[in-house]
Parts: C-alpha cells; sequence; structure tokens
C-alpha cells in the first residue's frame, strides 16, 4: 500500500533526523498541546486560547467550562500514556483506565468513568446517525473481542495498522455513555507510540483529524456503511501520519537551523576585536537572540520596546537601534519586510522583521568582514539615509 509506504516513510525521518533532547522536550510539549486541543474541540469544546491555556496552567482556576474540564482531563490522560511502560499489555484494565482518565473531573457526572454501558444505556450518533453496539451483554462482548484482537490478530498487521484499526473499532461500537472518540483516539496515540515514536516526539494526530473534522467523520460514516471496510478510513489516517510526521520533523529542523545560527553567530561576532564594535555587537547578538525566541516576524516598534533596556542609557536610543537594524539586514541576519505604502524610516519598511535562518549558509567569514569594512561611518550613518 503506497498510504503506509509513505507513512512509514515519515516515521523513520522523525525518528532518523538529529536533534537535542531539550528541542523535543520543549515540542512534547507544543504536541501535547496539540493533541490536547484537537481531540476536545473535535467534541464540540469550545474555548478562546486564552481559556485553553488556563485549563492546562499548573495551577488552575476552580470556575472551569465543561470545555475547559475535558482539556485538562485530556492533557492528564496524554501525559500518563507517555509514561505506560512499553511492555504493558494492552487490554481491557488499560482501555477502561484510558477512558476514566479522560472523564473525571469533566463529564462523570453522566458517564461512569471507566464503565462500559449498561442494559438500555444504548447510544446514537455520527451523521448520518448510527448506533453503536447494543448496551449490557452485546457491549461487553465486543468490547472483549476487540480487546483480545489487540493481542492476537491485530499483530499480523503493521503497527501504524494496528493503530488506525483500534481507533476506529472504539469509535464504532461506542463503549461508552460519553467520551468515545476521546478514549479512540488516545488509544491511537498509545499504539502510535509503541510504533516507533516513544523516544522521538509524539505526533498530534488529534489536531489532523480536528482540522479535518467533516472528512474525519464522514470517513467514519462511510466506513461503517461499507460494513466496515477500514480501506477508507487507513488511507485516511495514513496521510495524517504522514503529514503530522512531516510537521513535528519541521519544527525540528528550525531547532537545527537556529542552533546553527547561533554558532555562527557568536563566531563571526566574537572576532571583532575593537572595543566600540564589541559594544555595538553585543546590542546586535541581544536583537538576533530576541528574533531567534520568535515564531513569526515581529514589528519593528515591538522589538525596539522589548530590548530597551540594551539602549536606554544611550545618548540617542532610537538612532543606535536603528543602525543596528540596518547593519543586521546588511549582513544578511535579518530580514526587513518592504512594502509600497507607508513605508519605515531609511526607505525600507521595518513594521516587520524577522531572522533568516538560512544567513549561516549564505554569509562566509570573508564575506561577513567584507560587508562590515562596507559600513557606512558613523558621521555619515544618518537614520535619514
Amino acid at each position: 500500500m503506497v498510504d503506509l509506504a509513505e507513512a512509514k516513510a515519515a516515521v523513520l525521518s522523525l525518528q532518523t533526523v538529529p536533534y537535542q533532547r531539550e528541542w523535543v522536550e520543549d515540542l512534547q510539549e507544543l504536541q501535547l498541546k496539540r493533541e490536547v486541543a484537537g481531540t476536545s474541540r473535535i467534541e464540540g469544546a469550545e474555548f478562546t486560547d486564552q481559556e485553553f491555556e488556563a485549563a492546562l496552567a499548573d495551577t488552575p482556576g476552580q470556575h472551569f467550562t465543561r470545555s475547559q474540564k475535558q482539556a485538562r482531563a485530556a492533557q492528564t490522560a496524554y501525559k500518563w500514556i507517555r509514561e505506560i511502560p512499553a511492555d504493558r499489555p494492552i487490554d481491557r484494565t488499560l482501555i477502561l483506565e484510558i477512558h476514566a482518565r479522560m472523564i473525571a473531573g469533566a463529564d462523570d457526572d453522566h458517564c461512569p468513568p471507566g464503565r462500559l454501558r449498561g442494559p438500555d444505556q444504548n447510544v446514537t450518533f455520527g451523521i448520518p446517525v448510527h448506533r453503536g453496539a447494543s448496551g449490557g451483554e452485546e457491549c461487553a462482548r465486543v468490547f472483549d473481542r476487540l480487546c483480545r484482537a489487540i493481542q492476537q490478530e491485530f499483530r499480523d498487521h503493521d503497527p501504524l495498522i494496528q493503530a488506525l484499526a483500534a481507533h476506529y473499532h472504539i469509535a464504532a461500537m461506542h463503549p461508552f455513555l460519553d467520551g468515545n472518540g476521546r478514549t479512540a483516539r488516545a488509544l491511537e496515540a498509545l499504539l502510535l507510540q509503541r510504533a516507533g515514536l516513544r523516544s522521538i516526539c509524539s505526533i498530534p494526530m488529534s489536531n489532523y483529524y480536528y482540522d479535518e473534522k467533516e472528512n474525519y467523520l464522514s470517513t467514519l460514516a462511510a466506513t461503517r456503511a461499507a460494513e466496515h471496510d477500514l480501506t477508507g478510513f487507513l488511507k485516511f489516517g495514513l496521510k495524517g501520519i504522514a503529514e503530522q510526521s512531516h510537521r513535528v520533523l519541521a519544527d525540528i529542523r528550525v531547532n537545527v537551523q537556529k542552533a546553527l545560527f547561533r554558532n555562527v553567530m557568536f563566531d563571526l561576532f566574537g572576532r571583532l576585536r575593537t572595543p566600540k564594535r564589541r559594544v555595538i555587537v553585543e546590542r546586535q547578538i541581544e536583537i538576533l537572540k530576541a528574533l531567534l525566541t520568535l515564531s513569526e516576524p515581529i514589528s519593528y516598534f515591538k522589538l525596539q520596546s522589548s530590548l530597551n533596556h540594551a539602549y536606554r542609557a544611550l545618548k540617542a536610543p532610537e538612532k543606535a537601534f536603528f543602525r543596528d537594524i540596518l547593519e543586521l539586514q546588511q549582513l544578511g541576519a535579518l530580514k526587513a519586510t518592504k512594502r509600497e505604502v507607508a513605508q519605515g524610516i531609511g526607505g525600507f519598511d521595518l513594521s516587520q522583521l524577522s531572522i533568516n535562518l538560512d544567513w549561516p549558509m549564505e554569509i562566509s567569514e570573508t564575506e561577513f568582514f567584507k560587508r562590515i569594512q562596507n559600513f557606512p561611518k558613523a558621521k555619515t550613518h544618518s537614520i535619514l539615509q
């Protein structure tokens, strides 16, 4: 299957890219937030970015909406999943515990955590409307059959296929009164973790499913209508695994570029010996370090304000900041976006500044010092030039 080969290649690329442990730890937190936000919003949770951050804070408030409680419960569950030993069997007890952690403190007022639907506790879901396994004996029977299959028949298939299949079957049978989708996606995350993503970085599939929510729900419905032929859902899920792996890989590559940028920056700027140039260099390094922490361009005046501490002692701080920015642009270390309207000081638009991560590959030692020598002298380097 081409889709499986592409997904496995993407996962392999993610496994083999060089990285520092610190980067991955930071990325894990980012992926966790993407996973939690995605799995909650698929189910209709509504919260602003500020409300979401508040729900995940170490010291949360006491007056949360149900959506915020669901996000916090999901965060707790996914963190726990990360720590599950690789040799722990994925059996009935484990899946019930995943559900319990997803529900606790959020939906346990109407859904018993970790308990299957009982007699006459039936559910309908989806568009078009579907019905899961009947509550009681049938629900318990099909659930236990799935648990046995995960430990037996599933092992005849690729680990990525196992993860997607487990996701689909939990969603299709809907064994719980609530939290079925969240449990299905969390179980998938655990199986993907065991497919080789544990040591590097998880991929937030719930984020993919939320971005593709209409396709996600319609693919689940079409698979049920096709008498549980998983082909369509597997193709859809494998595409998501590939996309999310490439997304995380891109995040890691940015960190690699930033590390290389820092090395070149400190190496080249550190060779400027004159006392006056060293003072300027210290300020310019502060500018570059600030830009390296950002994921998107920043306005000239906002950056200037954030670095006020490095310039306040100067006689003409605004002019000094502008000269530093202009020199860094001439060196090619940062980029200033040009516009035809509302141009900034000096004839080019200073409203949007960003780091040039390709600079280490574009600048040589010889070219660096040549550009330094060609900077205008202080007396002719007018802010209005």
